[in-house]
């Protein structure tokens, strides 16, 4: 199976099934010297794994990282670091009535067509579990880009089913279950997720991922847009089904006197644009917002077929996110993180020396009646698309 690698300088291969022994990847790319420890990843992977709430699969994983290598003295050497997270809580029995059926909306279908085998425990490697390698690998870029660049990625959940979340403050996120931005709705949150797991039945929802202080001149005018780049690799995690740059479908109503971003010698008086311009970094805050299909995975009756094509009606039981979207937050990070990390690497090879003599304005005027005009979100106090 090809295509488990995604970057270019700063690679990760990932490995592993949802069912087996572990999962794990291989980051390569990873420049020396920068200190790392368990600590570093566990607190990202602690926030992605399962049975943090009653909203969540109760499926009991520790997600406890190993480093296997790269790492000496605390320090990454620039060689490959491998990360190993062994499977705990598996229960294979629960997929026993998969084995020769298929669930709607899954990859059981066009996975057993391409391949002709398939580890249905638990949905094999097409399952999100392996997302969890993701994250821990883009804990590294993290801490890199943070005290490289001061480079800040940071995400929130941004709608659950029907239900809008705006925006509201920073530091609300890391407070509930549903990392939202905003205390107000967690209530409504709590009562619409009880009534949707007794239903048997999942719903979709909508994250919002915000890097802050990227420099400008990252990416590139072609086959390398920054912009692609951060679309396929949101595109490329499990249930994603949508994603948006900035004002994203909006930009279809707006005209092109509202939609550019203005420049002053203050700052960009907006950011539609979503701190991209013609595939390259503004300075201004990037923002990536993603909408993520119901899990497949339910209670609830649907037909189906099996491998001989004949009619079956499947029901799925076992552990899972009747919405995959509330743990989704930290894996739409660890996406963006990973490629802007990959990008700083690209820019400094080829571009570290460039300078020129117009000033890098700021990332946004202050007290600009536009400057809060992106991805829809309310401006505050902690508008999070401001510099």
């Amino acid at each position: 199976m090809a295509g488990n690698t995604i970057g270019r300088i700063f690679t990760v291969t990932s490995f592993g099934e949802s069912h087996g022994p572990a999962i794990g990847c291989v980051v390569d790319g990873c420049p020396p010297g920068l200190v790392l420890s368990v600590d570093d990843i566990q607190k990202d992977l602690d926030r992605r794994k399962p049975g943090t709430s009653r909203h969540v699969t109760q499926r009991q994983e520790s997600d406890t990282v190993e480093i296997l290598s790269g790492v000496f003295e605390g320090k990454t050497t620039g060689t490959p670091i491998a990360l190993l997270i062994r499977n705990e809580d598996a229960r294979s029995r629960d997929y026993g009535n998969l084995i020769d059926t298929f669930r709607p909306g899954h990859a059981d279908y066009t996975y057993w067509q391409k391949y002709g085998i398939r580890d249905y425990r638990g949905g094999g490697r097409a399952s999100a579990r392996e997302t969890a390698v993701r994250v821990a690998a883009a804990a590294i870029a993290k801490k890199w880009l943070r005290e490289k660049y001061g480079v800040v990625v940071r995400g929130y959940l941004s709608q659950l089913g029907p239900h809008e979340v705006p925006f509201k403050s920073w530091d609300a996120v890391g407070g509930n279950p549903f990392f939202s931005a905003n205390p107000d709705v967690v209530a409504k949150l709590e009562s619409f997720m009880d009534e949707l797991r007794k239903s048997g039945d999942s719903v979709g929802a909508r994250i919002t991922t915000v890097a802050e202080h990227v420099p400008v001149g990252w990416g590139s005018p072609v086959y390398a847009k920054l912009d692609a780049d951060l679309a396929g690799a949101m595109m490329s995690i499990n249930a994603v089904k949508a994603v948006e740059i900035g004002s994203g479908f909006a930009s279809v109503t707006q005209r092109g006197s509202e939609h550019g971003d203005e420049l002053t010698p203050e700052g960009f008086l907006s950011n539609n644009a979503g701190g991209i311009l013609g595939g390259i970094s503004t300075g201004q805050d990037i923002v990536v917002t993603i909408g993520i299909k119901p899990t497949s995975s339910i209670r609830v009756s649907r037909r189906s077929i099996d491998k001989r094509g004949k009619p079956v009606t499947v029901e799925t039981n076992g552990r899972h996110d009747p919405c995959v979207g509330i743990r989704a937050t930290p894996i739409a990070e660890a996406m963006m993180a990973l490629v802007l990390m990959d990008h700083a690497l690209l820019h400094r090879a080829q571009n570290a020396d460039v300078s020129t003599k117009t000033p890098k304005i700021a990332a946004s005027a202050k007290n600009s009646p536009k400057s809060a005009k992106s991805a829809g979100v309310t401006k505050t106090n902690s508008d999070p698309h401001e510099a």
